[in-house]
């Protein structure tokens, strides 16, 4: 079967859609997969989150960055009905582009070391480059902004 799919910056009113891809692709939730966090991260930068839209709907996702130093991909999510169709790949190499293109040298992948199909996905991408970083392990704090004195913020 042949498909076209489109790799572009997702734009506000696709949050739900970006959160239901999440969801129905099984991807681990963590405690900033709210429409208010990723309405934070697009006013911040309004190309870190691509989408790939395949039968004109979002069936892929990807979260790109980059500070002027380091380059990160996160969240890659591609809904199973789509997942061995080069979707995920795809996206890996429009990031790749995006951010060498932003002058970045290096790409850091955060994959999920409890889901077997993202260890998968990625010990397979030696095909692109990627390989394990033997020497690094995260560390993980949840910042909370205080209120402000006198009341609640």
């Amino acid at each position: 079967m042949t498909f076209a799919v489109t790799i572009r910056p997702a734009v506000r009113d696709e949050i739900g859609a970006v959160l239901d891809v999440w969801r129905r692709a099984e991807a681990i939730p963590g405690e900033t997969d709210t429409a208010a966090d990723l309405g934070h991260l697009l006013r911040h930068d309004d190309e870190a989150l691509l989408v790939a839209i395949a039968d004109g709907q979002i069936v892929g996702t990807a979260i790109v960055t980059w500070d002027g130093w380091r380059a990160g991909l996160w969240r890659l999510a591609v809904l199973p009905e789509w997942r061995r169709r080069g979707v995920a790949r795809a996206l890996v190499a429009e990031a790749e582009r995006r951010l060498l293109a932003k002058g970045a040298r290096r790409m850091s992948v955060l994959a999920e070391e409890n889901d077997p199909r993202a260890m998968a996905f990625w010990e397979a991408r030696t095909d692109m480059g990627y390989v394990r970083d033997p020497g690094a392990r995260r560390y993980v704090k949840m910042l909370r902004r205080s209120p402000p004195p006198g009341g609640e913020g």
